[in-house]
């Protein structure tokens, strides 16, 4: 399966950029919303689901976004800020 490697770069690398906002919870809200995306599109991109995609990808990002703090990676302030 060489779609599986492509689908857990793409995830891990969403994973860590993923974060924006001061605050733990806002890293984790952005970090799930782009992960579910991510992981939407290379589900559906790979003849995977697109379902188990954005599940698997929002978990990620939302764990890369409260594991991470401001220093380590900052995209700014949210949207819904």
């Amino acid at each position: 399966m060489k779609t599986l490697p492509t689908i857990a770069a793409l995830i891990c690398t969403v994973s860590m950029l993923s974060a924006c906002g001061d605050s733990k919870g806002d890293r984790a809200l952005s970090g799930a919303g782009l992960g579910a995306g991510a992981g939407a599109v290379a589900g559906a991109v790979t003849g995977g689901s697109a379902t188990s995609g954005a599940l698997i990808g929002g978990a990620l990002g939302a764990a890369g976004g409260a594991l991470t703090d401001k220093n380590d990676v900052n995209f700014g302030k949210p949207v819904w800020r």
